[in-house]
Order: structure tokens, then C-alpha cells, then sequence
């Protein structure tokens, strides 16, 4: 099942995706919380604007360096444990949405990601009780200016911008992230091409490393990194991020 957070009328709506009659089922509140009660209505898919799957209430969790060959493009060494960092809710959009270059960073590079949304409270998680607490799967371009990266030893403004955290277009709530493909293009042309199975720490590893470290809420997004192949973007650049099923993620990137 494939979920959806659409712009109606009334404002925005959680809806669940009917391939077969290419329409939205709306649901009456957000499914996280909620449940998957319908209301009844049902929106074509062509035409109707899709926002951001959520927004998280309470954090954005990035790892860095967890592929290999994305390591050794960097000049980095592989680090001892996951290398951690937070993205505020406020750096989130959703497809189509533009971003917005600050005034601050000259080099504005595009990651393409696999998102794991939680679904409980959860701390301490056991690797083999991690399917309990994750709710689904999205697509994720872990935007960064590259140059502030360099320049300042943690990543906050680098990696936490307005903006800088697009996700989407679909949660996946039966997804099996285990071994698929995670590519990126720009203006159409292949700049990534991994696959999940090559991370060095894989998704269950990540989140009860991650869950050892902190509370985990309901709505929390985790990106699990990007395979080789970042660079930077310039004005007028179109990027679209696709995981193997989740569909495309596109953005536009434009200055302030």
C-alpha cells in the first residue's frame, strides 16, 4: 500500500493510492496517528498536486558516509560508526517544490536517498524488532551546501537549510528496502546509480544504532545515505531522485 499527501480544496489530505483506477482514496486523518479510514472521496491522480509525505513533528535524522564508493568520492575514510546529523522539519518540501539556494553557499549538491518513516515511540530497538517501529518507505534528496561542509567542522547550516530536505512523492508501506536501486538525474541526465544492498550499514542496523541514541517519534524520517555520484548544481537545475518503486522525487533548484 502506497500512501500520499495530496493538496485538495479543503486543504491537504492524506490519500492512499488506487493503481487500478488511478485514483486517491482520501483518508480521514493522518494514517500515522490515525488509521486508514476512508471518507468516501476519491481525486484523480493526474492533475492533483502532491505535497510532501510529511512533515515530520519532530526530527529529520541524516547519515553520512554509508555507502563506500560515495566514502572514497568524498576523500573521506570509512568511519567507525554511523556519522550522524539533524535536519529541522522546516527543511522539508515535497515534489515539484522548488530549492532555494541560500545567499550564504556557492555549491549546492544534490544526495539521493532512501527515507524510512517511523510508525511507534521506539528506544533501544533490537536489529531484529526494527520492522515493528518503521511505518514506510520514501524517496529523499539530502540536499547540501557543499562548501559550508568543508568549511565548518558539524554540518547544520550545510545540511539543515529551508529547503533542503525534499521528500517523496509516496510512503510505502509494505516496501522491502533489502536491495533496490537509488539513482539520481539532473536535467535528465544519470548522475547516481546504487543500490541499497551496497550501504555499509544497512537500514535495520541504522535504526536501532540510531534508536541506542536517541527516542525515536511517530513521523520521524531517517535518510540512509547516498551512493557515489554528487556534484553541484547550478540556477534553473532540475534534479529527480528515484527509489526502485517509490516513484520520482523532482525539484527545481532556484537562488533567493
Amino acid at each position: 500500500m502506497q500512501i500520499a499527501r495530496i493538496s485538495l480544496e479543503a486543504g491537504p489530505r492524506y490519500a492512499i493510492l488506487d493503481h487500478e483506477s488511478n485514483e486517491y482514496v482520501v483518508l480521514a486523518g493522518d494514517p500515522i496517528f490515525q488509521g486508514l479510514d476512508t471518507t468516501g472521496q476519491r481525486v484523480p491522480i493526474e492533475g492533483t498536486r502532491v505535497l510532501s509525505p510529511i512533515i515530520p513533528r519532530s526530527k529529520v535524522i541524516g547519515v553520512g558516509k554509508n555507502y563506500m564508493d560515495h566514502v572514497k568520492e568524498m576523500g573521506g575514510e570509512l568511519p567507525d560508526a554511523p556519522v550522524l546529523f539533524f535536519k529541522p522539519n522546516t527543511a522539508v518540501i515535497g515534489p515539484q517544490d522548488p530549492i532555494v539556494a541560500p545567499t550564504w553557499a556557492k555549491e549546492i549538491s544534490w544526495e539521493a536517498e532512501l527515507a524510512v518513516v517511523i510508525g511507534k515511540p521506539c528506544r533501544d530497538v533490537p536489529v531484529d524488532r526494527v520492522d515493528d517501529v518503521i511505518y514506510g518507505y520514501t524517496a529523499a534528496n539530502d540536499v547540501t551546501a557543499r562548501d559550508i561542509q568543508r568549511a565548518e567542522p558539524q554540518w547544520a547550516r550545510a545540511k539543515g537549510f529551508d529547503t533542503s530536505c525534499p521528500l517523496g512523492p509516496v510512503i510505502d508501506l509494505d516496501y522491502d528496502p533489502t536491495d533496490v536501486y537509488v539513482r539520481s538525474t539532473v536535467n535528465g541526465e544519470l548522475k547516481q546509480d546504487g543500490r541499497t544492498s551496497q550501504m555499509i550499514r544497512p537500514v535495520k542496523e541504522l535504526v536501532s544504532y540510531i534508536s541506542h541514541a536517541f527516542s525515536l517519534l511517530p513521523g520521524d524520517v531517517i535518510l540512509t545515505g547516498t551512493p557515489a555520484g554528487v556534484g553541484v548544481m547550478t540556477e534553473g537545475d532540475t534534479v529527480t531522485v528515484e527509489v526502485e518503486g517509490l516513484g520520482e522525487l523532482t525539484n527545481q533548484l532556484r537562488s533567493r
